[in-house]
């Protein structure tokens, strides 16, 4: 299978693992662990969103390491981030098939 062929199910995997991580059904080192291994997600998208997730994904880990009080960003400002990452993603695959 193609890279673009497989993008739009790791879209849907990550929906699901973000949603659990929203619920606290997933543990961030578990979603962070899925949503690095998106690679065919990635290349099938233009090269400047790969960046963006990662430093998201660097984002989220480190906040995992404080609370949220003590944290200088919001834990579900981004989750909401994350979401809005993956809209802009499936909207660039589907404009682009």
């Amino acid at each position: 299978m193609s890279h673009s062929t497989l993008a739009p199910l790791a879209l849907g995997q990550l929906r699901q693992a973000l949603t659990d991580l929203r619920n606290d059904a997933l543990s961030v080192q578990a979603f962070s662990a899925t949503a690095r291994t998106q690679d065919d997600l990635l290349q099938a998208l233009p090269p400047k969103f790969a960046p963006v997730w990662h430093q998201l994904l660097d984002r989220l880990e480190s906040s995992a390491l404080f609370s949220e009080e003590s944290c200088s960003f919001s834990h579900s400002e981004l989750i909401d981030s994350l979401a809005l990452w993956l809209d802009k993603a499936e909207l660039r695959l589907a404009n682009a098939s």
